[in-house]
């Protein structure tokens, strides 16, 4: 992007404000609303009403099940309700351990010690963002029960190097230790020929409002292949009902469940908007001074939930900081770090994880900075932002 560019660009401006993680990750149209309103009205007779597990969620789980390319979906309220299940069905007992890459959403660490299990952090790869199997299997003691990484970003972890990891480590009692993804910003992703969602345990996913889709704001799903373990993530959704056990109320809406169906078949089209941005942005962005842009690892297909970039390891803090204060300042352009290692920024994770250092991930996450992208931004947009940051970048090496 030759400086020409950036200045007509910059001149030209942003069409309207974008949020580094904007608050609507999809689009809706008119057939999500027919839908909702179709939904409301045939629930209108006393005999029929919204609930509970009803046709329009059973045909949303089956259509999510197809597109991940698993046997079942369980679909939930949110995926965070859906990492506590996924924990829940280890049976943790005192000193269970559970292996969670320390750049991260707080939900996963909350998850295991929310079932009183003990987080053993790891360090991330820098290039992915997701756990570094190496550094995973320096951390696997006897005591460990699962590896739950999460796929970072819109990133796949490495999925078949933590499988063969959890089954050279098996656990003294329960065998081959559980690898559970955390796939809350990953739907639409890809690894190796498949889908995320497809490989590990169980994979749960996030319908949330700033999601790749979303349902109505909160929503998600647990994929797995185990026909075994489906009884039980059903009964703890539904009060204990299915697995006749433990249960509670995390079921998904039927309303949710009729708009996931036009989200889902609106997902490829979207996430295949966001990579045409983010590999645009990538081309602009070539040779900026300090500054890497996101990779994609071969046989891996990011879906650009979120764009982060990079400083260079000597722009860590300070300079990265001056970057993201002169896009934000000067040019609107929103910024976020997403995310700071929960354990040296959250009181709880920091009270259940105190002791453990992860000096790479630490020194990483003063160097990650995401800038905003999503489906229905413009190319000229696109265009803006890339600029702004060889604006910014520029200016801080020359430490204007």
């Amino acid at each position: 992007m030759d400086a020409k560019r950036r200045a007509r660009a910059l001149k030209r401006g942003l069409s309207r404000e974008w949020q580094a993680e904007p608050m609507l990750g999809s689009y809706y149209g008119e057939e999500e609303v027919e839908a909702v309103v179709r939904t409301i009205r045939a629930s209108m007779d006393p005999s029929v009403g919204f609930g509970f597990i009803c046709e329009e969620i059973e045909e949303f789980e089956r259509a999510f099940a197809d597109y991940i390319g698993t046997k079942h979906a369980v679909s939930i309220n949110g995926a965070g309700t859906g990492l506590d299940m996924a924990i829940m069905c280890l049976d943790l007992e005192p000193g269970d351990e559970v292996i969670v890459p320390s750049i991260n959403f707080v939900a996963a660490a909350q998850a295991v010690i929310g079932q009183r299990g003990q987080v053993v952090l790891c360090e991330v790869d820098e290039d992915t963002l997701c756990a570094d199997p190496e550094d995973v299997e320096k951390r696997v003691t006897p005591r460990t029960r699962a590896i739950f990484p999460t796929h970072m970003n819109g990133l796949s972890a490495a999925m078949d190097d933590l499988q063969e990891i959890a089954e050279r480590h098996p656990h003294p009692k329960y065998g081959a230790l559980k690898v559970i993804g955390d796939g809350a910003r990953a739907v639409g992703g890809a690894y190796k020929g498949t889908k995320i969602g497809k490989k590990g345990w169980m994979n749960v996913f996030s319908f949330h409002t700033m999601k790749n889709m979303t349902t109505l704001g909160e929503g998600g799903a647990v994929t797995t292949d185990d026909d075994a373990i489906v009884p039980r993530l059903r009964g703890i959704r539904q009060f204990g009902w299915e697995c006749r056990g433990w249960g509670s109320n995390y079921k998904m809406t039927k309303t949710q469940a009729a708009v996931g169906l036009v989200q889902l078949g609106r997902l490829e089209g979207m996430i295949e908007s966001r990579r045409r941005l983010a590999f645009a942005r990538n081309d602009m962005l070539e040779g900026c001074p300090g500054i890497d842009v996101p990779r994609e690892p071969q046989g891996y297909r990011h879906s650009y939930y979120l764009y982060t970039l990079r400083a260079k390891p000597d722009w860590a803090g300070e300079r990265r900081d001056r970057v993201m204060a002169i896009l934000k300042e000067e040019h609107g352009v929103d910024c976020g770090v997403f995310n700071p290692p929960p354990h040296t920024t959250v009181e709880w994770i920091q009270k259940h994880t105190a002791g453990q250092e992860l000096p790479r991930s630490v020194e990483l996450a003063r160097r990650i900075f995401c800038v905003p992208i999503h489906p229905c931004m413009s190319d000229e947009d696109n265009e803006y932002i890339a600029a702004a940051v060889w604006d910014a970048a520029e200016r801080t090496a020359k430490g204007a």
